[in-house]
């Protein structure tokens, strides 16, 4: 590639960002880092309509997050600037009068009445109304009327859009990375508005304008834009400007049934469609986000990133980094991709269980904090919930399940598992229990290892079955039937606070 890779990212500030979009926006990073170029994040928020105040600042965390974050755009100016389209309306006008003069684009009159009549009598005949080559010429705009006429009608303050031109008769071809050469026949477009009655572009417009002159090179985005891929072609012909690369992305598609992922979808089974919470400030609904539900940024980039990309290997976990160096825009799939909520997290639980276990447990102290309270103590060796850590991270697949599978090695158990109580907790287990906890009391080496086989030997010579200690012995220290190695348990909790829960339950259960 000769010139210098420039990709954008431009979404437009309507609400929360999709996962679709931060796959859009993950896919323009890989290919601008792959090529040592620059990914560019533009807001295109002419639809003043629909724009969300707190939307832009979401999108932005929602990249940091991520950890693709962008090279130029909003308060990162790379001499391309202004970066939010609302910034930039001033330039459009210019463009749309050039294409007027060129005879690329016209002035349309037609009030909105007028064209509902055209809808309405076409729909009544069987057909369907399209504003082209077809009936431009019997319609209010200035290739019918004379200029005379024309400027009568902006004096008199009356309304009119800006349209494009399309040709007639020609076949163009399009060529796009992903999907190969396609074939338009020009008679079947409409000629698109590029300019609105209220003096801003529409997305078309100020999306060919934009890309031009911040010299984008390749134009990466969702396949629902491939229907205007033909107009846009034929405005860079019409400005005689150099024509991007483009490639479109496949779907992301709903987990069961047909169509696009939603976020009723994410509602509907339980997880997330958006990088981060978000709440409507209208409505004051809250959506629930893949950072708020525990998931590692490098976990959802790594799902994310097999959403229609293969990298033709048995690999599947890839660093950020490794994701750049094997990245490749022709290994993107056509068709759309299913997204599996359960290998979602299996992504995570691979990330998870590959951090190291003291970073996990720097992790696991705010969830400490939020249950133990007052009586968290502060000078908890960290050494110990490390310990703690790799004893259980294994069962978990987020950070905060790790209070369900090892909530005993910080509290002795108040209560125990009834079910399991009833079947294992027998007449003479109290009795059996208390002579374990002196033999327990005796130990002067309290290493797992050391437990495991003074723990075997004294079972052997009472002539019993091991069941009948190591179940009750897992309920003393547990409070229930779970957790890892029992002298691990044991070992971690220390001697005397060993031989006081056997006592406890003793007591308790006898």
């Amino acid at each position: 590639m000769d010139q210098k890779v420039r990709v954008r990212f431009a979404p437009s500030p309507t609400g929360p960002l999709h996962i679709g979009g931060v796959r859009t926006a993950l896919f323009n990073y890989l290919f601008a880092k792959k090529h040592q170029g620059t990914f560019i994040l533009r807001i295109e928020d002419t639809d003043q309509n629909r724009y969300v105040a707190n939307a832009e600042k979401y999108i932005i965390e929602a990249l940091n997050w991520s950890n693709i974050p962008f090279d130029e755009g909003p308060g990162k100016d790379g001499g391309y600037g202004p970066y939010r389209q609302s910034e930039r309306k001033d330039l459009y006008k210019k463009y749309a009068d050039e294409l007027i003069e060129s005879g690329n684009a016209y002035l349309a009159f037609d009030t909105s009445e007028e064209l509902d009549f055209h809808r309405k009598d076409h729909q009544e005949k069987g057909k369907t109304f399209i504003y082209n080559w077809h009936n431009r010429e019997k319609l209010c705009n200035s290739l019918t009327l004379s200029s005379e006429e024309v400027r009568e009608k902006i004096d008199n303050g009356e309304k009119y859009v800006v349209r494009f031109k399309s040709p007639v008769n020609e076949s163009l071809v399009l060529n796009d990375m992903i999907r190969g050469e396609m074939k338009i026949d020009t008679n079947i477009l409409d000629d698109k508005i590029l300019f609105k009655s209220d003096g801003m572009p529409t997305y078309h417009l100020a999306n060919i304008v934009d890309d031009h002159l911040m010299d984008i090179t390749h134009v990466i985005r969702g396949e629902e834009w491939l229907p205007s891929l033909a107009l846009h072609v034929l405005l860079y012909r019409a400005f005689d400007w150099k024509t991007p690369e483009f490639a479109h992305l496949p779907l992301i598609l709903k987990p069961t049934g047909k169509g696009k992922l939603s976020k009723r979808d994410g509602d509907k089974l339980g997880f997330p469609v958006f990088p981060l919470a978000y709440t409507n400030d209208d409505t004051g609904e809250v959506s629930i986000g893949y950072r708020e539900d525990g998931y590692f940024s490098e976990a959802f980039i790594n799902m994310l990133a097999f959403l229609g990309w293969n990298p033709g290997t048995e690999q599947e976990l890839f660093s950020l980094k490794e994701l750049i160096e094997a990245f490749d825009i022709k290994k993107v799939g056509k068709s759309g991709s299913k997204f599996d909520a359960e290998k979602t997290k299996w992504f995570q639980h691979q990330y998870l269980i590959r951090k190291s276990d003291q970073e996990i447990a720097n992790l696991f102290i705010p969830t400490l904090e939020k249950h133990l309270g007052n009586s968290f103590d502060k000078e908890l060796d960290l050494e110990y919930i490390t310990n703690v850590v790799g004893l259980i991270k294994e069962r978990a697949t987020f950070v905060n399940d790790l209070w369900d599978l090892g909530n005993f090695f910080f509290i002795a158990p108040e209560s125990y598992d009834e079910k399991a109580a009833k079947k294992n907790w027998k007449e003479e287990t109290s009795t059996l229990m208390s002579e374990l906890s002196d033999m327990f009391k005796k130990l002067t080496d309290f290493s797992s290892s050391h437990i495991e086989t003074e723990l075997k030997a004294w079972i052997t010579s009472k002539e019993i079955g091991f069941g009948k200690v190591m179940q009750p012995l897992r309920l003393s220290l547990v409070g229930a039937l779970k957790g890892p190695h029992l002298p691990d348990i044991a070992s971690l909790i220390g001697q005397k606070e060993t031989v006081s829960r056997i006592r406890r339950a003793a007591e308790r259960l006898g």
